[in-house]
């Protein structure tokens, strides 16, 4: 198969599809890979790398996806990529098509078979190809909100770990996931006060225990969980559902009754945000104020992270991407049941209930398409 691997050109967005050692992968299993030039500089990987890796460098996006079998992203397709979406081609990246209407619609309209990292799901109902962005995601969330409170920036001036003789930052972490718990994991390591609010209690006892109670939990009712905002200096909202868009569990009401100051990450921005006054914001223009808050909603956090996010990424797509180009959609799909969640678009259907739902559009079931 032909493998195509644009640029990415959302804001601030230094990730790239595949590192040279998975274009490698691919060519040696007999696929050719074409990289649009300078794709992987952001993120450590240079022209020269993918042409000793086997690839063919093109000079721009137009030549991968007019030419590639399957396209092999990070992020959605932004407007102007929507013209380049193609019926008898394979999308296979982030989509996020809960929070995206009018990326949906494009979709549609295009014919595309598109499939979503985020939405592939082990029978055990892990998210293999969203897990380690929201590793990343997580222990970034911790380390913006520890710059944000600074005072030059708009911060409250409270120090996470404080010093002996002061208190140390309160930090409130909404949903216990992976997102939650690496951010819980480096706010504490940061020696702040942490606690996790889920209503799953085997996840929270599952963090108590590995973490012998040094991150503290709390069952989370709209009640509890606006008692422990009220005494927060950062909030992270980590909730997820997957493919549909997140429910908005801290209101503005809550978020009035914070100090001057605090800090809020919205991690669930992708999925439309678990803060009622959330909207997404970009790596450039990262923050605005709600109440005399200061609100985090940058959509791609990963991007400002791109050596690493993308070798994680890469090692976590790889086998998907060798399944897809050695059998296509169909028979990969037909051979691993974890990508069926993962079908979004189809030829004109919608497949992902999720999706539908949060569109009020219908969904053609998976089976209809798979035959």
């Amino acid at each position: 198969m032909l493998v195509g691997v644009p640029r990415e050109i959302k804001n601030n967005e230094f990730r790239v599809g595949l590192t040279a050692a998975g274009v490698h992968e691919l060519v040696a299993a007999g696929h050719e890979v074409l990289v649009e030039t300078a794709a992987g500089l952001g993120a450590g990987v240079s022209d020269e790398d993918y042409l000793a890796a086997g690839a063919r460098i093109v000079p721009d996006a137009t030549s991968v996806w007019e030419q590639a079998a399957m396209i092999v992203k990070v992020k959605e397709p932004v407007q102007s990529e929507y013209p380049l979406l193609r019926r008898d081609q394979i999308l296979f990246t982030y989509l996020h098509l809960a929070a995206d209407r009018a990326l949906t619609d494009a979709l549609l309209a295009s014919g595309t078979t598109a499939i979503a990292y985020e939405t592939v799901q082990l029978p055990d109902r892990s998210l293999p190809l969203l897990a380690p962005m929201s590793a990343i995601a997580g222990r970034l969330a911790s380390q913006v909100a520890a710059y944000n409170l600074m005072a030059p920036i708009g911060g409250s001036g409270v120090l996470m770990g404080g010093v002996p003789g002061t208190r140390e930052a309160n930090v409130v972490v909404v949903g216990g996931g992976i997102v939650g718990e690496q951010a819980a994991i480096m706010a504490k390591g940061l020696h702040a006060n942490v606690t996790v609010m889920d209503v799953n209690l085997a996840r929270l006892n599952t963090i108590a225990t590995v973490h012998d109670g040094d991150i503290l939990t709390r069952y989370s009712t709209a009640l509890d969980l606006a008692e422990q905002i009220a005494d927060a200096d950062v909030v992270i909202g980590s909730v997820l559902i997957p493919g549909t868009r997140a429910p908005k569990l801290v209101t503005d009401a809550m978020v009035a009754t914070m100090r001057p100051g605090s800090v809020l990450v919205d991690v669930a921005i992708d999925q439309g945000g678990c803060f009622e006054g959330s909207h997404p914001t970009t790596h450039a223009t990262p923050t605005f104020s709600v109440h005399g808050t200061t609100f985090y909603c940058v959509a791609n956090m990963p991007g400002s992270v791109p050596v690493t996010a993308t070798a994680a990424l890469t090692h976590a797509t790889l086998p998907y991407v060798l399944r897809l180009a050695r059998s296509g959609w169909r028979e990969a799909l037909r051979a691993d049941a974890s990508l069926v969640p993962g079908l979004s678009v189809h030829d004109g259907a919608l497949l992902h209930t999720g999706v539908a739902e949060a569109h009020g559009l219908v969904a053609t079931p998976v089976a209809d398409v798979l035959g």
